[in-house]
């Protein structure tokens, strides 16, 4: 990640569109797949904790983390998080969660299997898997670049990146459907202009909010059945 947009990270992952909406989806989707009793979270790569706050609504979350500003961020804010690196550090002992979340982290990494494995060795036997990407090699663009990318998937091939690292796929799903072609023209537009930003300035208050109403709308579909294109995609697996 370009230490320039850490800055930016801390500023928006509470009131971006984009993380609001991506977290709308995300919750919407683990009371769909989880037990109703309490259950042990593990986020690995937790960035400064807007999806590991909302976690304790399912039990007690744990996050693990590398970059210390982040941590600090997500520590100033009273969440447990502990400063480690995949694959080698998980933060807690193996087995202990009973869910572990790579929520946009694999994309990141030289080695995404590798990473899978490591939540594998942090679940319980029968434990779950979440996992986010970004989508589509050609949406590829200057956004992927400052965030420090290294790929992005098909459904087909992080169903593979799970299956090598040892979980059964339960289901896969494309999000950020609704707003795709409007994604997919600004990655364009931005590529002829030769703009190797990031996408994440917020735009003004009444759009912002439209952006993630639309986005959040998935909310209601994503849990429920496969979308088949959008911007992201979402797994779940089991150990």
């Amino acid at each position: 990640m370009d230490p320039a947009y850490v800055g930016v990270h801390l500023e928006e992952d509470r009131s971006h569109w984009w993380f609001r909406g991506r977290l709308a989806v995300i919750t919407a989707t683990l009371r769909r797949v989880l037990p109703p009793r309490p259950v042990r979270l593990l986020e690995l790569g937790c960035g400064s904790g807007n999806v590991l706050a909302a976690l304790a609504e399912f039990g007690e979350a744990v996050g693990l983390e590398a970059h210390p500003e982040l941590i600090a961020a997500a520590r100033a804010a009273g969440l447990d998080v502990r400063a480690g690196r995949l694959p080698d550090d998980l933060g807690v002992v193996p087995g202990w969660a009973d869910v572990a979340l790579l929520l946009d982290v694999i994309e990141h990494l030289d080695d995404d299997v590798a990473a899978l494995a490591a939540a594998r060795r942090a679940v319980c036997e029968g434990g779950l898997l979440v996992v986010t990407v970004p989508a589509y090699r050609w949406l590829w663009s200057g956004h992927d670049e400052v965030l420090g990318h290294r790929r992005r998937y098909t459904a087909a091939g992080l169903r593979t990146a799970a299956e090598r690292a040892g979980f059964r796929v339960l289901r896969i799903s494309y999000f950020n459907t609704v707003l795709f072609p409007m994604v997919a023209l600004v990655r364009a537009w931005k590529t002829l202009r030769g703009d190797r930003g990031h996408d994440l300035r917020r735009p003004a208050a009444p759009v912002n909010r439209l952006l993630e109403g639309l986005f959040a709308f998935e909310r209601h579909l994503v849990p429920r059945v496969a979308l088949p294109f959008g911007a992201s995609l979402i797994l779940i697996g089991r150990r």
